[in-house]
């Protein structure tokens, strides 16, 4: 050490320089959005600059219902994007907090407390249980040292530290693995005591190497937003091209260009897809209260319907994929019986005394998850009685000897009780060749299904007269314990789900390979080739993305690479999926399509990096998300198709009158009543519609696939074209047959009616056939339809609502005429779906068992 001593520490003039030198001990700040600025970024979103102009243009028009409907929504986006945008912006606060706790270092030769953005480069931190390490370090005093540091690793048990044999930094420094003499920033003491020098401080730490990571990282645009912005603005252009066509169509053929103005400005607005991001507003919002019902909260609601196009899904194992506590899972005696232990089943009496001894060989009060293990299987066995022994003696974990013995006192007799790992208890027992080599079949069995072993061995001391080592005392062999992280009951269904549905599973984990397999093979996950940290740091891009096509399992992975991981399926075109919990996540989960974060042991910063959430930390829980991401998606294609299917007879109405010299039909009332059955039906009806049958047996849609593609626009637009041709031949015909103006109009409008509503019984479903689509549960139709029932009784009788629309009485003919048009449109298109549904499987294999969906 250059400044100081290692005794005395650095002094307060030096470490006051140094801190000048080097900065203080905490992640620089990024330059963070004001609630003003991320309001104007979500004000030049296209979606809700176009929901602002539609309300601004009917209070223009003086429909004030409609105006303050669209802006009310307008108003719902703008605060909610903005509230979580905002949260977002926590993410690296959430880190600067775990990055700078308080520390204890020895400075001019005394201990003194600090704030941790105070410690520097070469202080010699004072590490106790319990505290969170303020800054990475070389342990130059330890005593039976460990540390947790599943935030940098994801893996839950803490790891054992050992004093540098050099005391220098110049040895690459990772962490995770026993027996290392480093101690990083943010991770937390669990046991023991020791004094390290600090090696680095601030962003040039681990942790601090993540949160530059991580802020050079954009979080992935919705897909859908991408396409709907696309597709909104070729219907606003279409729109205002339309409008203007009915301008000079009217001024031209008619004179007065005002009345034309005021006419184009009514069939714009008829033709302007409001709908869009209304319908996008309500079911992602409906969307994240769903699947907020079993367990997962939505941070970006977009994110929903991306997870439903999934292709792969990277998942961590600790706590994911297993319940996130250790359990004892097998039992080996020195005779080479084996027991497994399985829940509801008793243990055999011969076992009793193995896991007696273990437990008695662990802390009286555990904190270690396998200690905590072990004695919860002693509980577990109540004939096992409780001890009434006084540990009189411990010999703690040493790095020359991994083994710890307690020595416990009746009154009467000494009982040493020792565990450890089996090749140090063997030394300690003195086995002999062939009860050694037995011994190591039995752990290499248990290694390659991913049981963690821990040989127990039982001795008595002559006398109280405590030996200065474990070695001086003789020793016998009482067995192996073998502990494991339990798989979650739920995983292989979850996981045959995910595969049913053309989603890969790949596991990303820090384990050792055996463990990563094991744990994979219980899982179902597909058979491939395990591919460790060492190797992939090896791979060039080119190489890595070959190797990926083979890989189902990445085990000994560091941080950065779960981020390469990532960025290497997105190069190649998949739909990334990631979950994780540690600060080490976090960048991976920000760079993913869609970032799944743990809720219960999850980190802030985790979850703050993340797209969702899953309060359970259950991974059946994404399998539902995933159900419901497409269930949404192809709901919003129903919508979407009924939108461009229903605009069209409006607008040929709207035009048809112009081009033959005619009344014109509609005005902007009409529209307005139109809107009131159009709305509702888009952002209710469709949203609650049911899913699909094949909706977890088809794959993902190609990642390239548009949500508004020419074959779903072209089947929309031929079922609003055939809609408008039967509506314009009746309209034709009777105008020509002398039928007045008001009772021509009541006549079209009541028809209109009646086919908007074949229309949406057609667009229920990709697959059902007709008398399902009508019959299949969907209250919120039920109530639209009532609601469309009701408003036609009082338009039909009463005389003041026949004149605010100028609507002439309708004789019951007429009526049955216009009710027969809605039927034989429904038919027709019913009769047409087979032959469609049959184009779209040749244009899109992905596609649902529908013809909508054939993009």
């Amino acid at each position: 050490m250059t400044d100081g001593s290692r005794s005395g520490g650095l002094t307060a003039d030096a470490a006051r320089a140094r801190l000048e030198a080097d900065g203080p001990n905490e992640l620089p700040r990024a330059g963070q959005r004001s609630v003003l600025r991320i309001a104007i970024e979500v004000l030049r979103e296209p979606m809700l600059a176009l929901l602002l102009a539609g309300g601004v243009a009917y209070l223009l028009l003086g429909d004030t219902t409609e105006a303050l409907i669209l802006l009310a929504f307008a108003t719902f986006s703008v605060v909610v994007t903005v509230v979580q945008e905002s949260r977002t912006e926590h993410v690296l606060e959430a880190l600067r907090d775990l990055s700078a706790p308080r520390a204890l270092v020895i400075r001019d030769g005394a201990r003194l407390r600090i704030a941790g953005r105070e410690v520097v480069r070469d202080d010699l931190l004072v590490l106790e249980q319990g505290d969170r390490i303020a800054a990475d370090a070389v342990l130059v005093e330890a005593a039976d040292l460990q540390a947790d540091e599943s935030l940098l690793t994801g893996e839950s048990l803490p790891v054992g530290k050992a004093v540098a044999i050099q005391d220098g930094a110049e040895h690459d420094r990772r962490p995770g693995g026993e027996g290392q003499p480093y101690v990083y920033s943010g991770s937390l003491v669990t046991r023991g005591s020791g004094i390290a020098r600090v090696l680095a401080t601030g962003p040039r730490s681990e942790i601090g190497r993540i949160g530059q990571s991580l802020a050079t990282l954009d979080a992935e645009a919705p897909r859908l937003r991408r396409e709907t912005t696309r597709i909104v603005t070729w219907c606003a252009a279409g729109g205002g091209a339309v409008a203007l066509l009915v301008v000079l169509l009217f001024g031209l053929l008619r004179g007065g260009w005002i009345e034309a103005v005021l006419a184009g400005i009514a069939i714009g607005m008829s033709m302007l897809p409001e709908e869009f991001p209304v319908v996008l507003t309500v079911f992602l919002a409906m969307g994240a209260w769903r699947i907020g019902k079993v367990g997962v909260l939505t941070r970006r609601a977009a994110a929903i319907e991306t997870l439903g196009s999934a292709t792969v899904l990277c998942t961590d194992k600790t706590g994911t994929l297993t319940e996130n506590r250790m359990s004892v899972v097998a039992l080996w005696l020195p005779s080479g019986e084996t027991h497994m232990v399985q829940p509801e089943v008793s243990v055999p009496e011969a076992y009793h005394g193995l896991i007696e001894t273990a437990a008695l060989a662990s802390a009286a009060e555990p904190t270690d998850p396998m200690e905590i293990a072990l004695h919860g299987a002693r509980s577990a066995v109540p004939a096992i009685a409780p001890s009434t022994s006084a540990l009189a003696h411990a010999y703690a974990l040493r790095p020359d000897l991994l083994a710890m013995s307690n020595i416990w006192d009746d009154g009467d007799t000494l009982t040493i009780s020792a565990k450890g790992a089996p090749e140090a208890i063997a030394s300690l027992c003195h086995l002999p060749a062939h009860e050694f080599a037995a011994m190591t079949d039995a752990v290499e069995a248990m290694a390659v299904r991913g049981i963690r072993v821990l040989a127990v061995a039982t001795a008595a001391p002559r006398d109280r007269a405590w030996a200065q080592s474990q070695q001086d005392y003789d020793y016998a062999l009482t067995g192996l314990v073998g502990l494991a992280d339990p798989i979650r009951a739920s995983v292989p269904g979850a996981v045959a789900e995910c595969r049913s549905a053309g989603i890969r599973v790949v596991m990303i984990t820090g384990d050792y390979a055996a463990t990563a397999r094991s744990i994979a093979t219980q899982a179902g996950i597909a058979e491939g080739d395990v591919l460790t940290g060492t190797d992939l740091a090896s791979l060039d891009d080119t190489q890595l993305a070959e190797r990926l096509k083979a890989v189902t399992v990445f085990a000994r992975i560091m941080p950065e690479q779960k981020l390469r991981i990532v960025q290497a399926f997105k190069a190649d075109g998949e739909i990334v999926a990631m979950t994780g919990d540690g600060v080490n996540d976090a960048p991976s989960l920000k760079a993913a399509h869609i970032g799944v974060a743990m809720g219960k042991r999850g980190t802030d910063v985790a979850r703050e990096a993340s797209a969702i959430v899953l309060l359970e930390d259950d991974f059946g829980s994404i399998v539902q998300s995933v159900r419901l991401g497409r269930r949404i998606y192809d709901n919003i294609r129903k919508a979407m198709a009924f939108i461009f299917a229903v605009h069209v007879p409006i607008a040929g109405l709207a035009l048809l009158p112009l081009f033959f010299g005619l009344p014109i039909l509609f005005g902007p009332i009409h529209i307005a009543l139109l809107e009131m059955v159009i709305d509702p039906v888009c952002a209710l009806v469709f949203e609650a519609e049911r899913e699909e049958d094949d909706i977890m047996r088809r794959r993902p849609r190609d990642p390239s696939e548009a949500l508004f593609s020419l074959p779903m626009i072209a089947w929309s637009v031929f079922q609003g074209g055939l809609a408008f041709a039967m509506l314009a031949t009746v309209f034709l015909v009777e105008s020509w047959s002398g039928m007045p103006e008001i009772e021509l109009r009541a006549l079209t409008f009541f028809a209109l009616i009646a086919e908007i509503v074949a229309l949406i019984l057609v667009n229920r479903s990709f697959s059902a056939a007709l008398g399902e689509a009508i019959i299949r549960h969907n209250a919120a139709l039920r109530y639209v339809a009532a609601a469309i029932a009701a408003v036609t009784a009082l338009i039909l009788f009463l005389p003041s609502a026949q004149a605010l629309l100028r609507f002439g009485s309708i004789a019951w003919s007429d009526m049955a005429l216009a009710i027969g048009l809605g039927v034989m449109l429904m038919l027709l298109l019913e009769a047409c779906k087979p032959v469609v549904r049959r184009l779209t499987a040749r244009v899109s294999p992905t596609a649902p068992r529908g013809l909508v969906a054939a993009s």
